[in-house]
């Protein structure tokens, strides 16, 4: 057998080693959980800069607080919620500024022929989650793009199930109406 490799351990053992010393395991968890996190605040906040701002403190805030992690084996959702919280943070911060939300999850219905009208579709696509209020925005990304279960969605936003079915309801609405246009 050779030797162990951070990449192998879960998140509960690289929990243990950082808080043991070991702070280079932590790089082990940013690594794991970066691109998935990245995603999210940037379809979020509709800004790379903000996504990576908000990505840098979160990670930074759980490296701090890290004993307060009450279950190390759900280090991913315990980060996850920082994150969201950092998210809604900075765009308060940032105000109500048009952002154009990068929304790669999001394809044309089948049949589009041409680039040009995938490119245009995109576009419009984008236009029409920047219009959504930022909680709908977030429920809505966190169901249909994150495909998170709406009890993942309560754990992580501090939010009921039965408001996040609605805000991802209206969302949708408002989304059909919006698209309807183009």
């Amino acid at each position: 057998m050779g030797p162990l490799r951070i990449a192998d351990l879960d998140d509960a053992a690289l929990v243990r080693r950082v808080l043991d010393g070991d702070t280079g395991a932590y790089a082990g968890l940013v690594a794991r959980y970066r691109d998935r996190l990245f995603r999210y605040a940037t379809r979020v906040l509709g800004d790379a800069a903000d996504a990576e701002e908000a990505l840098q403190d979160s990670f930074v805030r759980a490296f701090r607080a890290l004993r307060r992690c009450d279950d190390p084996a759900r280090f991913g959702a315990w980060l996850f919620r920082i994150l969201v919280n950092r998210c809604r943070t900075i765009g308060a911060q940032r105000g109500r500024r048009e952002r154009v939300l990068v929304a790669s999850g999001i394809t044309p219905e089948p049949g589009v022929p041409h680039p040009a009208d995938q490119a245009a579709w995109r576009e419009a696509i984008e236009w029409a989650l920047a219009q959504l209020s930022t909680d709908h925005r977030e429920a809505f990304v966190m169901k249909h793009v994150e495909d998170l279960s709406y009890e993942e969605m309560a754990e992580l936003t501090g939010t009921g199930v039965s408001a996040l079915k609605m805000r991802v309801k209206r969302a949708c609405e408002q989304l059909r109406v919006l698209l309807a246009e183009v």
